[in-house]
């Protein structure tokens, strides 16, 4: 009797063991298998580098805050700026890049204090070099080639109908780790009396959506208006679409009749000497200023000034309407669907 009640008692207590035993196990592999948020998964594939979030050279500047705002009302994020492998130089003594800015273009601030007085971000000798017009055959590439030599980068605002004549050279553009912004369409005058609302705010559009499909991606948020002619309505839209404005600290005038590469030389020495720093204006549309940029660069250097390259913190999202009127304007044909096989159409005749 004493030996049936034993083995019973031990069957028991053998069970619970083997349930709790159980228990555990499958609870701990149901945490394992759980599914994870989209959030969690994202940062298992992140890579270790951008886990660290190292931001080396880079600085920040021109933050403009916004009224806060809960997580339900606020927007989806722009994307960030994709991370450019930095190139080598081959000039042990060239002028090369002293800082890396990253403009933060929440609310649209205003740069240049030609007509925008908010931020002044250069310190005594910095000097950031932008490009208007672009982009355009020989010229754009002489400008790109004297950069390249002095291992140094600019900004360059595009016009949306050079941008798509001649795409080709706008990626080199961005390829060489240029920043490349944005100049409206068509190089309107957009404080014009004859320009209504709607039309100046196409051209702006027009311009980003031309400037994307041309590039192949999303441009940065930087924008500068033609003739430096700030249109008020304009300003308060651009701050809207996150945009960020550009004006100049100092103006090369390499686009007036009778500029020679001298005279642009010595207008942009002679005013910064004066101003000991500033945004420089010039035009990669004029032959002159691709001429004028390697002594230029020279006398930059011999001076003791500093390259500030200037690079954005998100880029810019451009309105689907925008892009397909940009195609419907250029009539760029569709593709017609076909069964037929490609050994049919395209053959090798000689080898």
């Amino acid at each position: 009797m004493r030996n049936a009640l034993g083995l019973m008692l031990a069957s028991v207590l053998a069970a619970v063991v083997i349930a709790a035993g159980g228990w555990f196990y499958y609870s701990s592999r149901a945490d394992q298998g759980a599914p994870k948020t989209i959030a969690a998964r994202a940062a298992d594939q992140l890579p270790a580098q951008a886990k660290l979030a190292a931001k080396d050279d880079v600085s920040t500047t021109a933050t403009v805050a916004d009224k806060p705002t809960t997580l339900a009302q606020a927007p989806a994020p722009a994307p960030a700026m994709p991370v450019q492998q930095k190139q080598a130089c081959a000039n042990p003594n060239a002028l090369g890049v002293s800082r890396v800015v990253e403009i933060d273009t929440t609310g649209g601030p205003g740069f240049g204090f030609e007509t925008f007085k908010q931020f002044d971000f250069l310190t005594d000798k910095e000097v950031v070099l932008t490009f208007d017009d672009s982009p355009w055959p020989v010229n754009t590439p002489a400008v790109l080639k004297a950069l390249g030599e002095e291992c140094t980068k600019g900004l360059f605002f595009s016009v949306g109908k050079h941008a798509m004549w001649h795409p080709e050279i706008l990626r080199q553009v961005l390829a060489q780790g240029h920043t490349v912004g944005t100049h409206t369409w068509s190089h309107l005058n957009l404080n014009s009396k004859k320009m209504t609302e709607q039309q100046a705010k196409d051209e702006i559009e027009k311009g980003f959506s031309a400037v994307k499909l041309a590039l192949g991606t999303n441009p940065a948020p930087f924008f500068r208006f033609p003739q430096l002619q700030h249109n008020p309505a304009m300003v308060s839209y651009l701050g809207t679409r996150n945009v960020a404005m550009w004006s100049t600290d100092l103006d090369s005038f390499d686009f007036r009749k009778g500029a020679t590469p001298e005279k642009i030389v010595e207008t942009v020495m002679t005013k910064l000497d004066k101003l000991g720093k500033g945004i420089v204006l010039m035009h990669d549309f004029q032959k002159h200023t691709g001429e004028a940029l390697p002594t230029l660069l020279a006398r930059l250097k011999a001076g003791g000034y500093k390259i500030v390259q200037i690079k954005a913190k998100t880029t810019f999202q451009s309105l689907p309407e925008y892009d397909e009127a940009v195609l419907k304007d250029l009539k760029v044909p569709t593709a017609s669907t076909t069964t037929r096989p490609i050994s049919s159409v395209v053959q090798t005749v000689s080898q």
